[in-house]
């Protein structure tokens, strides 16, 4: 069986993930590509060969700001284009969304704003889900398959956070923002690739630093590898990484029955 193996992974910095062994591990993980999020470095801060892994093909779409944000995107196979950003300016001067194109498929690396700090950057992340709407139901038309890897900042259902009842009211449980998923899953016709083959209870991928939340596992899936219809057939296996913490996010590994 061919198989293709995708790693989605929010490092909340790259050079702090990378002091917690990041490159270490991935060596060993056989990845196709590697989509990242919140590198929180500009390239010219990436000098070393670290941040080059050199069975890669790498890219980055820093934002404009320092130490803030950005997506990243590493290849086995070189792609035929690499598109940063959407064409949004402001949401493309935060460095949210990284896309390599293969033949007929695009991986892309999606960092969702979080509206955790304050009420004008979560009118900043609604601003962003809804202009993704009509973004995405165009992305189906274009008879392209899609991997939309990333920290979605949102979860889901009851299903993918610990403490669903102490959090109806915060930002990333929201009614609006599971609805909004309700659709991208429902109506839009998106896949949750993990969801597809682990249906197992307490899978998360973002810990808070408070308190003893990793320890305890009080956690939220926020991370995703979302997927068009014609991918759901091929998706063999999918897990998150516990075993060594690179960040306060979790690595999200699907493996594709595809060739690129």
């Amino acid at each position: 069986m061919r198989h293709m193996r995708v790693i989605s992974l929010n490092l909340n910095g790259i050079r702090s993930a990378a002091r917690k062994g990041f490159y270490a591990w991935l060596r060993r993980q056989r990845a196709d590509v590697v989509c990242l999020q919140e590198i929180k470095a500009q390239v010219d801060q990436l000098n070393d060969r670290t941040f080059w892994p050199p069975s890669f093909h790498c890219y980055y779409h820093p934002a404009d700001r320092k130490g803030y944000s950005g997506v990243g995107l590493y290849a086995r196979t070189e792609p035929d284009d690499v598109i940063e950003g959407l064409g949004w300016p402001e949401f493309d001067a935060e460095g949210r969304w990284i896309e390599a194109r293969f033949r007929g498929l695009s991986v892309i690396s999606l960092y969702l704003p979080s509206g955790s700090s304050s009420e004008q950057r979560q009118q900043v992340k609604f601003d962003m889900m809804g202009r993704l709407s009509p973004h995405l139901k165009k992305l189906r038309k274009d008879g392209r398959e899609y991997i939309i890897c990333g920290d979605w900042n949102i979860a889901h259902t009851k299903a993918d956070i610990r403490n669903w009842r102490g959090n109806l009211k915060n930002s990333g449980f929201l009614p609006e923002e599971r609805a909004w998923m309700d659709k991208l899953f429902g109506s839009m016709g998106w896949i949750d690739a993990f969801r597809v083959v682990n249906q197992s209870p307490d899978e998360y991928s973002w810990w808070s630093n408070r308190g003893q939340a990793w320890a305890n596992n009080v956690g939220w899936r926020i991370d995703y590898q979302v997927v068009t219809p014609g991918l759901r057939e091929r998706i063999q296996g999918a897990h998150i990484y516990r075993s060594k913490r690179f960040s306060d996010h979790a690595p999200v590994v699907v493996d594709y029955d595809l060739d690129l």
